[in-house]
């Protein structure tokens, strides 16, 4: 994933850029003709549409579903290869919709409502990243430990989370790790909830700007 962490330094760079200095960054936009500020426009559209598919598709569709469906270890290691994928995939697509959205609007020139949809996708993209660098890996860390001591119980090969429960229950270790991991997954939910929240904003947004 080295090669992902570049690109998406190389892409948050560019739109931090195109934000404070979009004169060093992308020239005189009154210049550039009707063909960039339509490539503009496809870039947030189809990154924002990838960005919000993805996180609809993870939050509430795909990780319910696999994990009333797999056992229970097998669900978190799936998640452990997936969701820095995810989260580096949705930072990206944030990123470059922070860039077009803020070429279409200059700051200097936008009105008050763009500016607030400029801010949603930067705490997007602010808090995919807080998952991608901070809470995942110390999440993705975390359940590593805990399956270490569940494999030393003999459960986790289990559906769902009846036979974790019942032995903390009697097992401080277990029940002191539980703790943790739910401290931490609980963040890493919360910054993922915010983030899909900014994201339905500026679709509300988007959808006031249709024609159909």
């Amino acid at each position: 994933m080295a090669w992902a962490t570049r690109f998406l330094s190389a892409v948050c760079f560019f739109a931090a850029g195109v934000l404070f200095a979009p004169d060093v960054f992308i020239g005189d936009r009154s210049g550039s003709g009707a063909t960039a500020v339509t490539a503009a426009k496809v870039s947030h559209l189809l990154c924002f549409a990838t960005c919000w598919g993805a996180a609809l598709w993870a939050t509430f569709i795909g990780g319910i579903i696999m994990f009333k469906n797999l056992p229970r270890h097998q669900f978190g290691n799936l998640q452990g290869k997936m969701f820095p994928a995810y989260f580096t995939l949705i930072s990206a697509c944030a990123a470059v919709s922070v860039a077009a959205f803020a070429y279409l609007h200059p700051w200097k020139a936008a009105s008050a409502v763009e500016r607030y949809q400029l801010g949603f996708l930067i705490s997007a993209l602010g808090f995919n990243l807080s998952n991608l660098l901070v809470f995942t890996p110390m999440t993705i860390e975390m359940m590593k430990k805990r399956h270490k001591i569940e494999r030393e119980l003999s459960i986790g090969d289990e559906v769902g989370w009846s036979k974790n429960v019942k032995t903390a229950k009697s097992n401080p270790t277990l029940a002191a790790m539980n703790k943790k991991f739910g401290m931490i997954h609980g963040l890493s939910s919360l910054a993922n909830i915010l983030s899909f929240g900014s994201l339905a904003m500026h679709s509300w947004y988007l959808a006031s700007k249709l024609e159909l």
